[in-house]
């Protein structure tokens, strides 16, 4: 191994030997930086034409400290360690470099034939190593502009990816905001109508199910779910578990059709449980229970973390009450909610009569059980007390009864 220069003096000292020949690196007697050859010369050429036709260092595409790219150059390595050239087309100046900085001292060539070359490389113009080098530098500028605009198309893609993202994570107005650097401050709206849902049995078909399986059966629903929403005026607020809550009105106020929006989505979700089935228990139908309420709610950002566009206020209250005072594969809607769908028409509702809700006391409800014009079916429901008058006498089956 040959080591005689003194590293010691710094890297800026052992990069400015790049440029000498190897075996000018390995005679003692070149200690001088003033000694050099033509040969060695050449060699230093074929570096600095590196240098242009790269556009970087002379082992500017190599992580070695310096200090070791100038001992494996000196090592007498086979094939010769020198500058990188991967990835470069093997053309005529990666040819003439090459010969340049060769091994044997005795096979480069002089510059006399480099001059040769250069010529002929200019089809037998006259053009120094300059003006060619201008040449490939204009080439590579236009190369760059089809490349810039490559790489902005990509990333505009990549935008919109990103975008279509937060877009499913909040309301796109709201994204807007937040992207902008704004504060989204919380809002109050009049009249809005909120849906809740759950699956009755959850508890008990998730402790006869593998974890993967409870997560098979609700990304399946909500898949399905999210789906059918897409049709409607809604916003989807959150999952939790078996869980599903969404909203209309809000952030975009639509007059009274809110209520419409919801009712209609609910029932399309409802139909939707007569050809839903879990996967690892074909034979059992998902039971979903609806509620449905309308009015005033406050709603903003909450975190800075995995922001969350939340709901507050008494209508989410009734509305989870509603939902959870319902009965299995029906819509549950309270006396708020049924006034605005009286109002907009067209939707058939059962009266329940009087029951009793924490925090309202005794309160009037009815059943959602379709609207004019639709012709989407609906799961039969069990009957199982004498007084349930969801049934009207002229559709009432009584392979219901139980």
């Amino acid at each position: 191994m040959y080591v005689i220069f003194d590293f010691s003096r710094g890297s800026q000292y052992v990069i400015g030997l790049f440029w000498r020949a190897p075996e000018l690196l390995r005679e003692d007697n070149c200690k001088n930086d003033a000694c050099g050859t033509q040969k060695g010369d050449i060699y230093s050429y074929g570096i600095i034409v590196y240098e242009i036709y790269t556009r970087s260092g002379p082992y500017g595409n190599n992580d070695l400290a310096p200090k070791e790219i100038l001992e494996r150059v000196m090592n007498c390595e086979s094939p010769p360690f020198r500058p990188c050239m991967k990835g470069e087309d093997n053309n005529q100046w990666r040819m003439l470099m090459e010969d340049c900085w060769g091994e044997n001292p005795e096979l480069r060539p002089s510059f006399s034939s480099v001059k040769n070359k250069l010529r002929s490389f200019a089809d037998g113009k006259s053009m120094n190593l300059v003006d060619k080098m201008i040449s490939m530098m204009e080439k590579y500028a236009d190369h760059l502009e089809e490349l810039v605009e490559e790489r902005t198309h990509q990333l505009i893609a990549e935008k919109r990816k990103t975008d279509e993202l937060l877009y499913r994570m909040l309301p796109r107005s709201v994204a807007e905001q937040l992207k902008a650097g704004n504060t989204v401050a919380a809002v109050s709206f009049d009249d809005v109508t909120i849906f809740f849902s759950d699956i009755v049995g959850f508890t008990n078909l998730a402790s006869e199910s593998t974890p993967m399986q409870v997560v098979d059966l609700l990304n399946d629903l909500y898949t399905l779910f999210d789906a059918i929403i897409d049709s409607y005026d809604v916003y989807k607020v959150e999952t939790i578990g078996d869980a599903y809550m969404v909203v209309s009105g809000l952030p975009v106020n639509n007059g009274i059709m809110h209520a419409s929006e919801i009712a209609r989505m609910a029932l399309d979700l409802l139909s939707s449980m007569t050809t839903f089935s879990i996967r690892h228990r074909p034979g059992i139908q998902l039971k979903l229970r609806i509620g449905i309420h309308s009015g005033p709610c406050a709603a903003g950002v909450v975190g800075l973390k995995m922001p969350r566009y939340c709901l507050f206020g008494d209508t989410v209250n009734v509305t989870s009450r509603m939902e959870s005072n319902g009965k299995p594969l029906r819509i549950h809607v309270s006396q708020a909610c049924r006034n605005v769908l009286e109002k907009i028409g067209g939707f058939k509702l059962k009266e329940r009569g009087t029951i009793f809700i924490k925090g309202k006391g005794n309160v009037v409800t009815y059943w959602l059980k379709g609207y004019i014009g639709s012709n989407k079916e609906l799961p039969k429901v069990e009957i199982d007390d004498p007084d349930d008058n969801y049934y009207d006498p002229d559709e009432w089956i009584a392979d219901n009864v139980i």
